[in-house]
């Protein structure tokens, strides 16, 4: 495919996911009805819708667009590059339409621009953004625009640090060590297929996640409740810290694939549905909730252009909903621990005050927000609280 011609299926996906379809769904049917396009051309295309969500309101606007479009995010990001509009804007073979007179017109950067445009988000979460950010929000903003690096977890079970990056070296992806992580800086498209991966050395999970994770403390021989396991992530990584883990979901399809990855990974995982968790108590609880997913934005732009305030408020609900569910779980003595990938405040300590209030069998050890500085290090942006029960 030619670069135009790349342009053009990105601008075709980027309408798509505007009009309700979730990224990874529009770019999978692209690809099964583009048979001609090679394993470079879909990672190209892939690159340009993603860069194009996550600087969507401003590369639109810059490319004199008011409101967000593929074609206009597109033709912002050309521009941006410094690549003559017209090279890839042509009408010619399968490029996308010529440009008009009165767009290339409109070209001009972002003068003018709102604050909410220039910082690309809705203009509804500017305000709730600012409270979680302050001062920051704007260089966090910057940095967002920027893909996410690729972290793994080295699996204690089966490696450590040194052999996992010569396992990784061996199949030509180059891993550099950050604390108790592993950032991929060359070929992370190949870590899938890689024997470190397949036979269970690492996995692939964001450096704040794995720091929240470790910070919970004693786990060897603790008997852990994962309650919102989904995928089974952090199953895997408690399992790694000697944990008895027993994974939930309120929707056990999600864990489907957790058997396999833990055989994989050397971990003994056992699987209960709601049913089979009546009356049992556990040394810790953990509630990784559904969220915003606010922290994670660079991975999943889309899901930025998706919330409303409506589905913000509703998840509220379901994380206070869930955490009274998970409570009676937690035995006397236990833990609780609570953890989203948000950097909405309303997700975050409110949420922690308000089961307080509601608890007062529970108290509050500690609450940490990760990474420090979202706008200087690659991990996403995580919460995290840890609560122990006082009382009966």
């Amino acid at each position: 495919m030619t670069p135009a011609a790349r342009a053009a299926a990105a601008i075709g996906v980027l309408d798509a996911v505007l009009a309700g379809a979730p990224a990874e769904e529009a770019l999978l049917r692209w690809s099964r009805g583009a048979r001609y396009a090679g394993s470079g051309d879909r990672a190209a295309v892939r690159d340009l819708v993603f860069d194009g969500l996550r600087g969507l309101r401003s590369l639109s606007w810059s490319a004199g667009a008011p409101e967000p479009s593929g074609r206009a995010a597109i033709l912002g990001k050309i521009v941006a590059q410094g690549i003559d509009p017209a090279s890839i804007f042509s009408g010619e073979g399968h490029a996308p339409a010529a440009l008009s007179a009165a767009e290339l017109a409109a070209i001009g950067g972002l003068r003018a621009a709102p604050e909410a445009v220039a910082m690309d988000l809705p203009d509804w979460l500017l305000d709730p953004m600012r409270a979680a950010l302050g001062d920051r929000l704007a260089q966090v903003m910057a940095a967002a625009r920027d893909r996410a690096r690729v972290y793994l977890r080295v699996n204690r079970l089966k490696s450590d640090l040194p052999r996992a990056v010569e396992a990784l070296a061996a199949d030509g992806i180059v891993a550099e060590p950050e604390g108790d992580a592993l950032r991929i800086s060359q070929n992370a498209s190949k870590i899938k297929m890689s024997s470190a991966y397949l036979e269970g050395l690492v996995e692939l999970q964001d450096r704040s996640s794995q720091e929240a994770v470790a910070a919970l403390g004693g786990l060897s021989g603790a008997r852990v409740l994962d309650y919102c396991a989904g995928g089974g992530g952090k199953s895997l990584a408690l399992a790694a810290l000697g944990a008895r883990v027993t994974a939930h979901d309120a929707q056990p399809a999600r864990m489907r694939d957790l058997p396999a990855r833990a055989v994989r990974a050397g971990a003994k995982i056992a699987l209960a549905r709601t049913d089979a968790l009546a009356g049992r108590t556990f040394d810790m609880v953990l509630v990784d909730a559904p969220c915003s997913g606010s922290g994670t934005w660079r991975r999943t732009p889309d899901a930025k252009w998706r919330l409303t305030s409506g589905r913000l408020a509703d998840l509220v609900a379901l994380q206070s909903r869930i955490l009274d569910e998970a409570a009676p779980h937690v035995g006397p003595g236990g833990r609780l621990g609570y953890m989203t990938c948000s950097v909405l405040v309303d997700e975050d300590e409110p949420q922690i005050a308000a089961f307080l209030a509601r608890h007062p069998d529970f108290r509050l050890d500690r609450q940490t927000r990760y990474p420090a500085d979202p706008a200087a290090t690659g991990g996403d942006g995580f919460f995290s609280a840890l609560l122990s029960r006082v009382g009966p």
